[in-house]
């Protein structure tokens, strides 16, 4: 099938090709050309704009709300069941390609082999099945595995590895789930987090932690971790040192701005004030990372397909890293191909060029210009499927 007259968004460069038709084979981007050949399948898009579809970098498709409803214990048919509830939801939203950073049960990896089997329609995984969490630190509870002592970390990530994990996540500091906590609490030593990156890197992979402060980031960085989630709070010379070390930060802005969503998700009275109260902080954390030049990357922390203040939350995030200071280009790239980079499918995802995975989305506005325009998605394309179609026949 070939859309045709489609304005085709370039997202490293913001240039626009109109009058454009994109032929869609085997799943991939075949050719880009003036016009669809003589007697083609076409589906006209109206001048509208053919970007690539979205990429989330932090997600939880298995979280329960409250956290504390978790059952630990619970069924693994169960926990994917909820998983693929979110994971669909994310594709219909444009989120064609997600980045799991802990799942129950190691939910991410079994909707990964469903999806390949082409047993349920979901975004492209790629998971780190369980994370690993210090004993007593800020997984605990959350179905995690746990560990205490450098030769426990390595055993603990090189099972999630050898479980088929495509990345190793872990908790460097606490959070702001538990106000009790504080998300300033370094939870993994340098050694810990040395061993977790030689496993990781035995699987030619990374590691990806959660970091609440800078002190744990300037550590981190130093055994060799390059991608860092949250940043509540951040100094402008940690920023200045991830801009040149070029980690990767993911903001997830939203879990300190919506307490409406929160408080409609059961989190407590506490943990809302706590997340208003850490907003200010994280904002100008984020505000200095950007101004330093950090890599920005997309990611939401709560399930990125759902409905949040009139859009759904993957768009809401890339909107917020727009009021922290990033332009509308980065930010578009930001959950595109600058979150490819990430994942290591450059040129695969993230883009739309020949060859490139068909995962695209068609809004009626230019997205270089104001990634708002994501709020009109009006198809979606994944794998060279159209998995939703609400323009006019």
């Amino acid at each position: 099938m070939w859309l045709t007259d489609a304005s085709v968004v370039d997202v490293l460069t913001g240039q626009v090709a109109r009058g454009r038709a994109v032929e869609l084979v085997d799943g991939t981007i075949g050719a880009i050309a003036d016009a669809a050949p003589q007697g083609a399948e076409t589906r006209s898009l109206g001048g509208r704009y053919l970007s690539p579809g979205l990429v989330s970098v932090h997600s939880h498709l298995s979280v329960v709300y409250p956290f504390s409803a978790l059952d630990e214990a619970e069924d693994p048919g169960v926990t994917t069941l909820r998983s693929f509830a979110r994971a669909r939801d994310a594709l219909q939203a444009g989120v064609t390609t997600l980045r799991s950073v802990h799942e129950v049960n190691r939910a991410d990896l079994l909707l990964r082999t469903a999806s390949r089997e082409g047993w349920v329609d979901v975004p492209r995984i790629v998971g780190a099945g369980r994370a690993v969490s210090a004993v007593g630190g800020h997984g605990v509870g959350g179905g995690c595995a746990y560990a205490s002592g450098e030769d426990e970390f390595y055993a603990a990530a090189r099972a999630e590895l050898e479980a088929g994990a495509d990345h190793v996540k872990v908790f460097i500091t606490g959070g702001i789930a538990d106000p009790d906590e504080g998300f300033g609490s370094e939870q993994m030593t340098p050694a810990e987090m040395r061993a977790v990156v030689r496993a990781a890197a035995e699987f030619e992979t990374y590691v990806v932690a959660h970091a609440g402060a800078g002190a744990a980031i300037a550590q981190a960085m130093d055994a060799g971790m390059r991608s860092f989630e949250h940043a509540y709070e951040l100094s402008a010379e940690v920023a200045a040192e991830m801009a040149r070390r070029e980690v990767f930060l993911t903001p997830t802005l939203c879990v300190t701005r919506c307490p409406e969503w929160m408080a409609d998700h059961s989190f407590t009275r506490e943990q809302i004030d706590t997340a208003m109260e850490t907003g200010p902080g994280h904002l100008a954390s984020i505000r200095r990372a950007v101004e330093a030049g950090v890599t920005i990357v997309a990611g939401t922390d709560y399930p990125p397909g759902e409905p949040i203040e009139d859009t759904v939350v993957a768009v809401r995030e890339m909107e917020f890293l727009v009021e922290a200071g990033l332009d509308p280009l980065l930010a578009l790239q930001a959950g595109t191909s600058t979150a490819a980079r990430l994942l290591g499918l450059s040129g695969q995802i993230g883009e739309v060029v020949t060859g490139a995975a068909a995962d695209l989305v068609v809004t009626d506005a230019d997205p270089t210009s104001d990634v708002s325009a994501l709020r009109g998605i009006a198809m979606v394309v994944a794998d060279g499927r159209v998995v939703r179609d609400q323009l006019p026949a």
